[in-house]
């Protein structure tokens, strides 16, 4: 890696805004896009966290089939095989959040820090919605590399998988080096909990109010990602 600082972006609910697939629902159920498109991704987690702490690994895009169909069978409704499939593809062009693009164009021209995509995504899933993305794609060149925790068979927060991350960006023994961007309050906690900086995204402006591990909080929390290169540059940097 080429620069001192790597920032390691969360890429769903961070970089790319889940909620915006609630436009595809939408065609099917007009009156309940948005409640499906919220316990989809709820249950999307949930079941990252579940399997991890039975030592059982599914990969992120059955995951995430998986959750749609509770999701609708909560909700009384049910899609063809056909449908599900049009509604996985359609990860691969998510929204971005408004800050993303004005934070990589400012990253382009900073040698001093190394951006680089972290997801519990599969390395395929991700690629593509990295890639394939109307919004993020033009940006793609900016990240150097895409991370994937799929050979690690666990989901964030298991330690393993920011252990993998460290490995990857040659940070083994600088975690220090790593922060961790991310709209997701248990993946801050995960990173902290190993010892790499994390920011958390607070988009909501709600406050931190994560209590699982009360002693273990962002590094900084901003409530843009355009804050976050200012924070990073800024922090006192060990010896």
């Amino acid at each position: 890696m080429v620069g001192d600082i790597v920032l390691a972006f969360d890429l769903y609910g961070t970089l790319l805004s889940t909620e915006s697939i609630a436009q595809q629902l939408a065609s099917h159920f007009p009156e309940k896009a948005h409640s499906i498109s919220s316990l989809w991704r709820r249950y999307q987690l949930e079941y990252t966290w579940r399997l991890t702490s039975m030592g059982v690994y599914e990969s992120f895009s059955t995951i995430t089939r998986n959750a749609l169909r509770h999701a609708l069978a909560e909700h009384g409704e049910t899609l063809d095989d056909d449908a599900i499939s049009a509604l996985m593809e359609a990860y691969d062009n998510l929204s971005t959040f408004p800050d993303v693009k004005p934070t990589l164009t400012k990253l382009a021209s900073n040698p001093r820090i190394t951006p680089v995509v972290f997801s519990n995504g599969t390395q395929n899933m991700v690629s593509n919605s990295v890639h394939s993305s109307p919004d993020l794609s033009p940006h793609a060149s900016v990240f150097s590399d895409i991370i994937s925790i799929q050979s690690v068979r666990q989901f964030k927060p298991a330690p393993a998988t920011y252990f993998h991350l460290a490995e990857k960006v040659g940070k083994a023994s600088r975690l220090e080096d790593i922060w961790l961007v991310s709209g997701n309050p248990f993946d801050i906690v995960g990173a902290r909990s190993v010892g790499l900086n994390a920011v958390w995204v607070d988009r909501a402006g709600k406050g931190w109010m994560d209590a699982a591990v009360p002693r273990l909080r962002p590094t900084a929390v901003v409530r843009s990602l355009d804050e976050v290169l200012d924070v990073v540059e800024h922090h006192p940097q060990p010896l």
